[in-house]
């Protein structure tokens, strides 16, 4: 099961138990629940989070990677074709045909490595998105459970220190200026 997965059936077990806690007499929105249970509930989920942003991070450095391993081998392809060049400068017509292979071969590997850049930064900007929505709908659930819980309990409203407001980063045009 993965994380998001993980923190979905947390967020869900904490639903269920304040869903079906007992009511307070005299209390229609109130209700009774095990308290130690509920933190430990929303510690895993606690926990559970830093792991979606690490593993954003990894996939990040993986394409950084990949497309470092990229460049490595259009630059071995470069120089082959460079070498097999020098090599056959001996007559006219081979040193043509030489020219017009390095650079169909020089070519090949820029497409090739503009390609898999495309590719790799799809895919990572495809599973940041992912991951980010996935943080952004833990965080909207944790805030409404918590909002609910302590509209339902009286005695957590009042003693909890008001909630800090998380500041939503700004978007970024194209050149990166918020």
């Amino acid at each position: 099961m993965d994380n998001s997965n993980d923190i979905i059936e947390l967020l869900d077990i904490l639903y269920g138990m304040v869903n079906e806690a007992w009511g307070v007499p005299l209390g229609n929105d109130k209700c009774i629940i095990e308290r130690e249970k509920a933190i430990d509930i929303i510690n895993d989920i606690k926990a559970a989070l830093p792991s979606s942003i690490s593993e954003s991070k990894r996939l990040v450095a993986a394409r950084d990677e990949f497309i470092g391993n990229a460049k490595r081998e259009a630059e071995a392809l470069r120089k082959n074709a460079e070498e097999q060049a020098a090599r056959m400068v001996d007559e006219q017509e081979i040193v043509r045909v030489a020219r017009e292979k390095s650079a169909q071969m020089v070519e090949e590997a820029e497409r090739k490595t503009g390609e898999l850049k495309r590719v790799a930064s799809q895919y990572v900007d495809e599973i940041i998105r992912r991951a980010e929505a996935t943080l952004n709908d833990a965080l909207t659930t944790v805030r409404q459970t918590q909002s609910a819980f302590q509209g339902s309990n009286p005695l957590a409203a009042s003693s909890a220190p008001a909630a800090q407001e998380v500041e939503e980063p700004e978007e970024e045009d194209e050149e990166g200026w918020a």
